[in-house]
This record gives structure tokens, C-alpha cells and sequence, in this order.
């Protein structure tokens, strides 16, 4: 239940960058009218009332004149709805983080709301749309009430907002649970970034890769089983049995009995390193060290290595090699995808001529038009989805780019990084680079791999993607070339 008023009054930010509440009478007139039943200052239940309105925002114009203005006043009632969600999300993330790292709701809303509110003007239906779609607009568009409630919907989308996150890394706010990250961490990443990065004993480094080990299989391997029942949600705290579950792992393997609340203190604080971690390759802040510490030969390699792929350089050399990188990242990516594709492409042209063709024009559906597999397979004339999911083999094809990036940027950076340090030290630092290099290659194909596999089987939502974004740029020029 929500109050009825906000369906009709709009959270907007505005060009002085100041939150302001705007009532708008035509949403309110037409909702009040259109239920009867309720009172100004009631409350009135959600599904119901979403639902209603987005029926109507669908409904195509017919013969009846108010057709159009009933859809586009329906759609202005749920955008209303959805930016006071918007300012509720950012309240409490303000209430959470914001006093310890210095932001505060206007900061944030400043992120995810316009303050141009031409699109939706004070006393008038809206304006016709442009190809621009504010942030209300988008969680509207792919907002479905038989997958969640309006609510959960624009809350998960305002915490996954690009924007939003880069602010919230910039003042050292990760919006991931410890158990989220302890699940996709590896042994092999935390002997690196404990090593490397925090500069852990050997002594706490193994009993870090223990402790890790015991968890994926108690807690992350009862995660995978419910995911495959089909069970979702966020990755919740462990229970005292699975606490108990991993303690008894940790004494078989190790000899080192730990009450549960010992393993809960662990895991958090292990959590916690990586956190930091995180924050820091993604160009946040963390808490800084005093200028006075000595500086060891340990940690210049270390700032030169990071210095390759992080932000946050001061030198002319450094930032001119930054630069170059970027450069080098996209223009390798580019050179993987065109590379990868072709090559499959050719390989289904000598067996069949028509199949390299729904190939191409389904990779360009799927990631370029948001089409989900069974829209594509009658778009290619194929039989059922799994067939497309046969033709495309997206897990395959982008490991095979992924490998090929990694070849093209590692040889690009090392012959780059020649010009800013000696031989010698490049040779002593290459693994370290190769693991960098890594890391930002396999987080790149990551991400696209999470976005796909929300999208298989159901409609998804707009390409974000760097994988695909890229892709579908490859796709559209070679598309010209060949008309």
C-alpha cells in the first residue's frame, strides 16, 4: 500500500540542481477519476492500481479520441510513482552510507534525475517522446507485473544505474554484499590481491584460501543448488548451520576449530579486503595512508603496475600512457570481435551459406535490439529458441574474443610500456601486468556474460555492456559495407 498522492506528485531535480516536489494536476485530476474509490489522502494498493494504469499506457489508440491522452496520463501517474521509489532508494542508501562517506539523498538523486522536466510539463499530458529516455522512462519501459512489483523493480535499477555507481565507488561505496563477492572470488584472485594488494603473510594468505575454499563448498555450492530450482534473490548472510557446516570443513581440512561466530568475524573481514580491492580498480577512494610512510621497492612496483590500468595518476608520463591504454583496450576489443566473428562467420558460409547470415542477423537481434530467443528464431526462421541458442553459442564466441583480446592488449601494452620504464624492470613486472591485463579483460567478457543470461528466454533490457556495445558497432559497419 502507498499513499495515492504519489501517483501524482514528481520528484525532479532542478537546473540549480536542487531536489523540489512538483504536484501535477493532470495526473492527479485523471487519477481520482479513474478511481473513484479512493480519496486523496488514501492508501491505495499498488499491484492493483500499476497494473490498471499500465494496461491503459499499452492499450494502443483506437477510434476513441482520449485514447492517447488516457495512455500517456496513465504513464504519467506510474512516472510520478516511480521518482518518489527513486528518492525512497536514495534516502536509505544516504542513511547507510552517506555520513561516513561524505554524501548525501540530493547527491545521489542528482545522478538518476533530470532536471530538464520539459518531457512531462506542470499542467499538460506529456510531450511527445524523443529517442532520449530518462531513467523513470526506462525502468517503466521494461517493467513486467508478473516478474516483480514496481517498487523492487525501480529499486534494482536504480542500484545497478551506471551513474549512480560511478559516484558511489568515487566516495568508496561498493553496492555489493560480502557474500555476492566471497562467491565469485577465486583461490587464485585472493592469493594475488592478498599478496599484492594488502601484502599478507604467506601464513595469512593460506588460511584466507581455506577459509574461502570451506565456504564456496558449503555456502556457494547450496546457493548454485537452489538457483538451479529455480529459487533467486540476494545472497543473504549464512545461517548458523551453514556456519557450522564450514567450521567443521575448516577442522577437517585444517586441524583449527572456530566457533560460529569466529567464521561469521572471518568471512566478513575477508569480505571486507576484497571490498577495498574493488573499490580501488574501479577508480575509488579508500582511506589513505600518511605521506611520511616509507615507500619499499614492494610497493613502487606495485603503484607502477596498477598504474597501468587505474585512474588515478599524477604524472604527465603516466597519464599520457593512461591514455594510450584506453585507446589500445577499445581498438583491441574491436580488433578481437571482428576477428572472432568473421572467422565463425566464414566457418558457417563453407557449410551453409544461409546459416552465416542468421548468424549475423541474430547476434545483431540479440544484443543490438534487445530481442530474446524466441523473437529471434522467428525473425531467422528456425524452429524453437534452443535452436538459436545452438547457432549462437555465445559462451563459446566470447571466449574465443576473450582470448584473442587478451593476446592482441598484452603484446600492445608491454611494447608501449617500453618507452615509460628500463627492460629489466619491465621483465620483473610483466606477470604482474599479464594479471592486470587479465583481470580487466575477464571482468570486460563478465559483464557480458551476466547481461545475456538475464536476457535468455525473456525480453532484455537495453544493451549496457562495453562487449556490446562494441559489437553491435562492428555489426552495423560491416552491415554498410556489405549493402
Amino acid at each position: 500500500m502507498s499513499a495515492a498522492s504519489r501517483y501524482w506528485r514528481m520528484v525532479k531535480i532542478d537546473a540549480a540542481g536542487k531536489r523540489t516536489i512538483e504536484e501535477v494536476p493532470s495526473a492527479k485530476t485523471f487519477f481520482l477519476a479513474s478511481f473513484p474509490e479512493f480519496m486523496p489522502q488514501s492508501e491505495v494498493p499498488d499491484a492493483l492500481i500499476q497494473r490498471q494504469l499500465l494496461h491503459w499506457m499499452r492499450e494502443a489508440p483506437e477510434q476513441e479520441a482520449d485514447n492517447t491522452s488516457k495512455c500517456c496520463l496513465s504513464q504519467l501517474c506510474l512516472v510520478c510513482f516511480i521518482s518518489s521509489q527513486i528518492e525512497r532508494v536514495c534516502l536509505q542508501l544516504e542513511g547507510h552510507f552517506g555520513a561516513e562517506h561524505g554524501f548525501t539523498c540530493g547527491d545521489l538523486l542528482r545522478c538518476v534525475l533530470d532536471h530538464d522536466s520539459s518531457r512531462f510539463k506542470r499542467n499538460a499530458t506529456p510531450t511527445v517522446s524523443t529517442s532520449y529516455q530518462s531513467l523513470p522512462q526506462e525502468i517503466l519501459q521494461n517493467f513486467s507485473p508478473e516478474q516483480s512489483s514496481l517498487a523492487t523493480w525501480t529499486t534494482r535499477l536504480v542500484k545497478h544505474h551506471r551513474e549512480l555507481n560511478t559516484f558511489l565507488l568515487e566516495h568508496g561505496v561498493y553496492l555489493v554484499s560480502d557474500w555476492a563477492i566471497l562467491n565469485d572470488t577465486s583461490s587464485k584472485q585472493i592469493q594475488r590481491i592478498f599478496s599484492q594488494f594488502h601484502q599478507l603473510t604467506l601464513f595469512e594468505i593460506q588460511q584466507a584460501k581455506g577459509l574461502l575454499e570451506s565456504y564456496h563448498a558449503v555456502y556457494r555450492a547450496q546457493r548454485l543448488k537452489q538457483r538451479q530450482q529455480g529459487i533467486k534473490g540476494q545472497c543473504l548472510p549464512p545461517t548458523r548451520e551453514q556456519l557450522e557446516q564450514i567450521a567443521q570443513r575448516l577442522f577437517s581440512q585444517t586441524g583449527e576449530r572456530f566457533r560460529s561466530e569466529t567464521v561469521m568475524a572471518k568471512l566478513q573481514e575477508m569480505a571486507s579486503r576484497l571490498r577495498d580491492y574493488r573499490i580501488y580498480v574501479r577508480g575509488g577512494s579508500l582511506p589513505t595512508e600518511s605521506m611520511d610512510a616509507p615507500t619499499t621497492k614492494v610497493d613502487a612496483d606495485r603503484s607502477l603496475c596498477r598504474d597501468f590500468i587505474d585512474d588515478r595518476n599524477t604524472t604527465d608520463e603516466q597519464t599520457e600512457f593512461l591514455l594510450s591504454y584506453r585507446q589500445q583496450f577499445v581498438a583491441c576489443l574491436d580488433g578481437a570481435i571482428a576477428k572472432v566473428t568473421e572467422e565463425q562467420a566464414r566457418k558457417l558460409q563453407q557449410k551453409d551459406p544461409q546459416k552465416a547470415e542468421k548468424f549475423l542477423k541474430a547476434l545483431q537481434l540479440f544484443h543490438c535490439q534487445g530481442k530474446s530467443m524466441g523473437e529471434i528464431a522467428k525473425a531467422v526462421n528456425l524452429q524453437a529458441q534452443y535452436h538459436v541458442t545452438r547457432l549462437l553459442q555465445l559462451k563459446s564466441f566470447r571466449a574465443d574474443i576473450q582470448q584473442q583480446f587478451l593476446v592482441l592488449l598484452r603484446d600492445r601494452v608491454i611494447h608501449e610500456a617500453k618507452t615509460y620504464t628500463d627492460p629489466e624492470r619491465l621483465e620483473a613486472l610483466a606477470l604482474q601486468i599479464e594479471e592486470a591485463l587479465d583481470e580487466q579483460v575477464n571482468q570486460l567478457i563478465q559483464e557480458a556474460a551476466t547481461e545475456a543470461a538475464t536476457a535468455t528466454g525473456t525480453k532484455k533490457q537495453t544493451t549496457t555492456s562495453l562487449f556490446a556495445e562494441r559489437l553491435c558497432l562492428y555489426l552495423d559497419t560491416r552491415r554498410s559495407n556489405h549493402d
